[in-house]
């Protein structure tokens, strides 16, 4: 009869215990994580990754601080499915987010990304969690966050895609709203107005300013003050947030809109870099006769992307924009030291895709070019992360979901990614290849890509799709212009690499659960495109 009362009194001791040791842990041991991803950062675009014209002194200190890898991959080229993955450490085929509309119209009840994210695990762990920024994956995700402020003056959440709401309603306390002058236009996002470059397709037109024109057509200088951009706005919420979880064991996810279009960076970053000093994409007049992307986002009703003179504009806007996410970089930075919690907090800078900016006559993301499926990753956590570790090992996003568990100290949770411990350490415990997705329009373009030892493969996931093949040789053609496959009359040379990487591929599909591994089991690539 003792027994049977003790027991349960012991078990309340023990589970009470256990609970004060977790929140000592948090509080003394376990970091802190501030998670920071931009929209549409590609893998270069920072100086230490070899720009010769943008200067990011903040990331390249950052990079030199931790880990800094250089083969980093998005799990999708676009936005709610690589965030969702990201987010699950799960593939875009296992979320069920395969484009942007899911995100936006996905309950609970609709089945879309069940898994739970890495804020809702450490909530429930203790964690303070908050979300600054896009968010663009399905919102029921975030009714975990406890920023101060929950909703837009509409009443929509703020963290979702209640996002541009937000800015609307701070801009219209900070910076009122005044008529247009001559040469301006209203810019869409903001509501604010700009003065178009030659890349806007108003410039030197009569349009009206009310012209349904979407975001990637918009180029040129945004006429509110710098202190007052999206950028600027999603960075003081993050340092203010730091400032009031500084003694809360905390997870902050800092999610900058840009340098994403439209491409409306303020003054002084407008022409920071000055077209007439930046050098095309090497790739720019590709007339793509062998590839799946001919006509991809719009290209041929788009000349100007391919225009060598137009196209500065578009790069030079871009820079200016990541320069200012690098001046914001700094001044978070530098708040973690001045508080004193540098040294408990992971911090994970990345992005969840890369942007064209010209290459092969291309805007936007959406393809398996390097320009916009490569990203910026750079990790960390001193004391267990060394300074100026540099990763050359292939990786992808999902592989930070099990990264921020292992580094703070959790048990392993379910994932299809892997740590990146191993590669951080230098015992690499993982194949010699990723694998990129692309599920989006079926099977009517490539569905995958799968990149090993300098060689990438991209293909459709059916036997009967007639999209063309594609094998490229990074190490020869870095800039993607020579498909080895596809419609090239030696293609049949290649048949060992391709059946290789299509091994792989179908390995890399079994072991995430997929249902297309019988169909693209059965493609026979270089047989197919003799067929052609």
């Amino acid at each position: 009869m003792k027994t049977s009362l003790l027991l349960p009194i012991f078990l309340f001791c023990c589970t009470f215990i256990a609970s004060a040791q977790n929140e000592m842990d948090n509080k003394k041991g376990k970091p802190n994580l501030l998670f920071i991803i931009t929209d549409q950062l590609r893998y270069d675009a920072l100086s230490i990754a070899g720009n010769k014209v943008l200067k990011t002194p903040n990331l390249d200190r950052l990079a030199k601080q931790g880990a800094y890898f250089r083969k980093a991959y998005t799990p999708m080229a676009v936005c709610a499915p690589a965030r969702a993955a990201i987010m699950t450490g799960r593939t875009v085929e296992n979320t069920g987010v395969l484009n942007n509309y899911v995100a936006d119209t996905a309950t609970r009840a609709s089945g879309a990304m069940p898994q739970k994210t890495f804020d809702e695990i450490l909530a429930a762990n203790g964690y303070w969690v908050e979300y600054y920024g896009k968010y663009h994956s399905p919102a029921f995700h975030n009714e975990v966050y406890r920023n101060p402020e929950k909703k837009t003056s509409t009443g929509e959440p703020i963290m979702g895609q209640g996002m541009r709401q937000h800015y609307v309603d701070y801009l219209a306390e900070h910076v009122p709203m005044q008529p247009l002058e001559e040469g301006e236009y209203c810019d869409h996002y903001s509501g604010r107005g700009y003065t178009p470059n030659p890349l806007d397709k108003r410039f030197n037109s009569n349009a009206n300013s009310d012209a349904k024109f979407i975001q990637p057509d918009f180029h040129g200088r945004l006429n509110i003050p710098a202190d007052h951009s999206i950028t600027a706005m999603h960075a003081k919420e993050t340092i203010a947030a730091l400032e009031r979880l500084k003694d809360k064991p905390f997870s902050i996810t800092c999610s900058f809109h840009f340098p994403h279009a439209p491409m409306l960076p303020t003054a002084p970053y407008y022409q920071m870099y000055p077209p007439d000093r930046i050098p095309v994409p090497k790739s720019l007049k590709d007339e793509m006769t062998n590839s799946p992307y001919r006509a991809a986002n719009g290209r041929n009703d788009n000349p100007e992307y391919a225009d060598p003179e137009k196209i500065k504009y578009m790069i030079s806007d871009y820079y200016g924009l990541v320069k200012e996410v690098d001046d914001w970089m700094g001044k978070i930075l530098d708040k973690l030291d001045e508080l004193g919690i540098a040294g408990n907090t992971m911090v994970i800078f990345t992005s969840d895709h890369g942007e064209m900016l010209g290459a092969h006559g291309l805007r936007e993301k959406n393809v398996f070019y390097e320009e916009s499926s490569r990203v910026p990753l750079m990790i960390r956590l001193p004391g267990a992360i060394k300074r100026n570790t540099i990763v050359d090992h292939y990786v992808t996003n999902i592989d930070l979901f099990p990264t921020i568990f292992d580094y703070m100290g959790f048990e392993k949770q379910p994932t299809d990614g892997k740590s990146l411990r191993d590669v951080i350490e230098k015992k690499p415990e993982r194949p010699g290849y990723i694998v990129t997705e692309w599920n989006f329009r079926g099977d009517s373009e490539p569905n995958y890509m799968i990149v090993k030892g300098g060689w990438k493969m991209f293909i459709p996931q059916t036997p009967s799709s007639k999209v063309i093949d594609v094998l490229y040789n990074l190490k020869e053609d870095p800039c993607e212009m020579n498909n080895l496959i596809g419609n090239n009359p030696d293609r049949a040379k290649y048949a060992t690499k391709v059946e290789e990487l299509k091994s792989d591929l179908i390995q890399w599909l079994k072991d995430h659960d997929s249902k297309f591994v019988d169909s693209v089991s059965k493609r026979k690539i270089i047989k197919h495109a003799l067929s052609q």
